[in-house]
């Protein structure tokens, strides 16, 4: 931009106006206005100005000079206050998350709490900074929401504020967003499935909510348990918080039944959830009310008639590659077979249900088994040579006995001797490679209720996401409620990333790509309309470019290609 001081000659005399050169979009290429118009040359004479021609040249070269040194402070202060970067991965999820329309919803149930910032507006905020650069929230406050090309109009105590009214207010949200995304995609309950995890927390004392329990990672620390569900297509459909010392199994009845009402579903579903969570209530419940399941059994706790027809090795099928080669053997089964339970009184009573039981051999699974069972035995034999303690043994344990002997051998009450327990050890290798499927779907193929089960890598894959990609753990916020937010914040972008992924990609990329690529994509600031395009080259930027037709690979971006992407439409 530079300033000159144009002079038109007329009928009525030399007319004067300070005009502005700048770059224009359209014409991609230089054009003038006018900044300010002054008047004729001898009205000026006529009100004091000498030499009016003379003046407002030097007036001009006064702005140009103001002009170069705003240009030069805004360089110095990006490179000392301010990154020129900025971050621009997030842009897909903005797109989902505007499209889905959830923003008029939430603007409503905010007018109940009497807050001064727009919490749909701090919730976005939240689940793009989470999604490109995950930390504490101090530093997202601090340093990664600066980075986001949207304004936001919060401090951090009205962020702490904010996540608090959320995390109390969490069901709710979720109900929002799918009452939005049913608008548009559809929710497939023909099937769902269902797991747990727990999340530990950097503090000592229990608080009722965060409490010491069975940590998927062999913490010792508090922890908290998280159940999600996902529909057949395995997008998010909720989740559910409970303390740490709780038995997981209940939550699938609990979540299954309020998603259920919350979301007007009346339909059949099958419920698929993984061996920890198969148990008779679990099952009785989902038939009670009209569902059906699948859940793995562990080969190992079979009665022995039962693992006698799993080891058979007729009625087998193969199923193989392309190349010819065995990926796994399956058969199935259909019989009446007896599960007993015990009821408040502490009386058990036994049940017998029809259900078809699917078992599969897989030779690799079965080889890496083995192998670990061998691991384990001469573990165990050197923990018997060096005279460990029973709590040194560890996994191991189970492929040993531990006796009392005195010193000539003899069995008594006295010191412990370790006998390896040969029956075990032959026992685990003869079922290494088998896996069990229970289900209440009679009628439903072998290879049907195989895929159904194995599609729950997908929710062990979302549970990989929220404690790597969005780095959800550990958590260091103190209040229930807080901690509640935090956990939505993050489901969150795992939904948008499901929706992105399956619904607009068509499943044709892997979650790593779609995360670095979030992470990675970023620009640079050059000048008030110019950016420089700091991301690598990907087969990912090159297809969503081409499925986009935004300028993703350009090096130069202007600001109507920024502006482009975060107003894209899928």
């Amino acid at each position: 931009m530079a300033y000159f001081l144009k002079k038109t000659k007329n009928k009525k005399g030399t007319y004067l106006q300070i005009y502005e050169s700048y770059y224009d979009p359209e014409r991609k290429g230089g054009a003038h206005r006018s900044y300010r118009p002054i008047g004729y040359v001898h009205e000026l004479q006529e009100n004091g100005i000498d030499d009016p021609i003379a003046f407002y040249s030097e007036e001009a070269r006064k702005l140009n000079q103001e002009h170069q040194k705003r240009k030069q402070d805004e360089k110095a202060r990006q490179i000392s206050s301010e990154s020129p970067e900025k971050l621009l991965g997030y842009f897909p999820l903005k797109n989902l998350n505007d499209a889905l329309g959830c923003k008029k919803y939430i603007d409503l149930m905010q007018t109940a709490a009497d807050f001064r910032f727009n919490i749909f507006e701090m919730m976005s905020a939240l689940i793009y900074a989470r999604a490109v650069h995950p930390c504490s929230k101090s530093r997202t406050y601090d340093e990664v929401i600066p980075k986001l090309f949207e304004s936001h109009g919060f401090s951090l105590d009205q962020l702490y504020s904010g996540l608090e009214y959320i995390g109390s207010e969490y069901e709710k949200v979720i109900e929002i967003y799918n009452h939005q995304l049913c608008q548009r995609y559809q929710f497939d309950i023909s099937h769902t499935y269902f797991d747990c995890t727990n999340f530990y927390f950097e503090i000592d004392r229990e608080d009722g909510f965060r409490m010491k329990g069975p940590s998927k990672e062999n913490k010792k620390e508090p922890i908290v348990g998280l159940g999600l569900l996902l529909d057949a297509s395995q997008i998010p459909v909720g989740m559910k918080l409970y303390p740490g010392n709780e038995s997981e199994k209940p939550v699938i009845r609990n979540i299954i039944d309020d998603l259920k009402q919350r979301n007007h579903i009346s339909g059949r579903t099958i419920q698929v959830a993984d061996k920890g969570l198969n148990c008779f209530n679990n099952i009785l419940h989902a038939l009670k009310s009209g569902d059906g399941y699948i859940f793995s059994k562990s080969v190992k706790t079979l009665p022995e008639i039962e693992k006698t027809w799993v080891l058979l090795k007729n009625d087998y099928v193969d199923v193989k590659n392309k190349m010819g080669e065995v990926l796994y053997r399956i058969k199935d089964c259909v019989d009446d077979f007896t599960y007993t339970s015990t009821d408040d009184t502490g009386h058990k009573k036994a049940f017998k249900l029809r259900e078809k039981r699917v078992v599969t051999f897989n030779p690799k699974l079965a080889e890496k088994q083995k192998y670990e069972i061998s691991r384990q035995v001469e573990k165990a034999k050197a923990l018997k040579a060096g005279g460990a303690k029973r709590s040194e043994y560890g996994d191991s344990a189970k492929y040993v006995t531990f006796v009392a002997a005195d010193k000539k051998g003899q069995k008594t009450d006295g010191t412990i001797k370790v006998e390896l327990n040969d029956k075990a050890i032959e026992n685990a290798k003869r079922l290494a490679g088998y896996n069990m499927m229970v289900t209440s779907e009679i009628h439903m193929a072998a290879s049907e209720i195989y895929a159904a089960y194995h599609n729950l890598w997908r929710i062990e894959e979302s549970f990989r996401i929220m404690k790597s990609q969005l780095d959800a753990r550990p958590v260091y916020l103190q209040k229930e409620e807080t901690i509640t937010g935090h956990f939505l914040i993050c489901y969150l972008a795992v939904l948008l990333t499901r929706l992105l992924q399956i619904h607009v990609l068509n499943d044709k990329y892997g979650t790593e790509e779609i995360f670095d690529f979030m992470h990675d994509f970023r620009v640079a600031k050059v000048s008030e309309r110019k950016y420089i395009n700091l991301t690598r080259s990907s087969s990912f930027i090159k297809g969503l470019s081409a499925r986009t037709g935004l300028p993703l690979t350009s090096y130069f971006l202007g600001n109507e290609d920024i502006n482009k992407m975060l107003s894209h439409r899928f």
